[in-house]
C-alpha cells in the first residue's frame, strides 16, 4: 500500500513539477515570450499597482484555462479561438466589476489596463496550446503557475522601480489591503529625494532590462555547470572503462 502511495506522489510530482518550471521560469510569459508588456511597463512603478493586476492576471488565466479544459471536447476546432476570446473577455469583464466594486481606488489607478488583459497573448496562448489539449487538474495548474510567473515579474519590476525612484516599498498600501493598513508601506530610504526617471515609462524600459539580464546570467551559469558535470561525467567512464 505504501508502495503504492509513493508511486503515485511521484508520479504526480513527475507530471506537474514541469508545468511549474515552464510557468515560472523556463517559459514564462515576460522574461522568456516577451508578452504582455503594455500592462507590465505601464502599471509596474509600485509593488501595490503590480500586485493588483498581477492577481488579475492570475484570475483571469485560472477561470479561462479551466473553461477551456471543460469545453475542449465540445467546441469545434473551426470555432475555437472565437470562444476561447469570449470566455477570457467574460473572465476579464467579470474581475473589472469586481474590482470596481471592491477595490474602487486601485480600479482608477489601474484603469484601462484591466480590460486590456483580454488582449495578453499570453492568455489566448496558454488557452490554445495547453489547455484545449489537457485535463481540468492541470488546466488549473498551468494558469496558476504562468500567473504567478507573470506575477513575480511585475511585482519585482514594480518593487525594482517603487525603491529606486521614492525609495519606499508597498507604497498606498490601503488602495488593496483597506484604510488602516497604511502602516504596511517601508521606507527603505528616509529623506530620499526620489529618482523621477525609475517611475517614468523610460525607468520600466531600463528595470525590464536588468530582470531580463538577470535571467540570462543565471541561466548561463546554470548551462555552464551542466555542461561541466557533463565533461566529469564522461572523464569518469573512461576511467572506469581503464580500470
Amino acid at each position: 500500500m505504501s508502495n503504492t502511495k509513493t508511486e503515485a506522489k511521484v508520479s504526480f510530482i513527475e507530471e506537474y513539477a514541469p508545468i511549474a518550471r515552464d510557468g515560472l521560469w523556463t517559459n514564462n510569459a515576460i522574461l522568456a515570450q516577451m508578452l504582455g508588456l503594455c500592462p507590465l511597463l505601464a502599471v509596474s512603478n509600485t509593488v501595490i499597482n503590480a500586485l493588483g493586476l498581477g492577481i488579475a492576471t492570475i484570475l483571469v488565466l485560472i477561470i479561462s484555462n479551466m473553461s477551456v479544459s471543460l469545453i475542449r471536447n465540445i467546441v469545434r476546432p473551426e470555432i475555437r479561438l472565437p470562444v476561447f476570446v469570449m470566455i477570457i473577455a467574460s473572465a476579464v469583464t467579470a474581475i473589472e466589476l469586481l474590482i470596481h466594486a471592491w477595490f474602487h481606488e486601485l480600479y482608477l489607478i489601474l484603469g484601462i489596463f484591466i480590460p486590456l488583459i483580454v488582449t495578453n497573448c499570453a492568455i489566448i496562448a496558454r488557452a490554445e496550446s495547453f489547455a484545449s489539449k489537457n485535463t481540468l487538474g492541470k488546466s488549473f495548474f498551468d494558469g496558476l503557475m504562468m500567473g504567478l510567473g507573470f506575477t513575480l515579474v511585475l511585482v519585482s519590476l514594480g518593487a525594482l522601480r517603487e525603491l529606486l525612484g521614492m525609495g519606499t516599498l508597498l507604497s498606498n498600501a490601503h488602495v488593496m489591503f483597506g484604510e488602516g493598513m497604511q502602516w504596511l508601506t517601508i521606507v527603505v530610504f528616509p529623506d530620499y529625494e526620489g529618482f523621477l526617471l525609475a517611475i517614468l515609462p523610460p525607468g520600466a524600459f531600463m528595470g525590464l532590462a536588468i530582470l531580463l539580464a538577470a535571467r540570462n546570467y543565471i541561466q548561463k551559469k546554470q548551462k555552464d555547470k551542466k555542461q561541466q558535470n557533463r565533461l566529469l561525467e564522461k572523464q569518469m567512464s573512461k576511467v572506469t572503462v581503464q580500470s
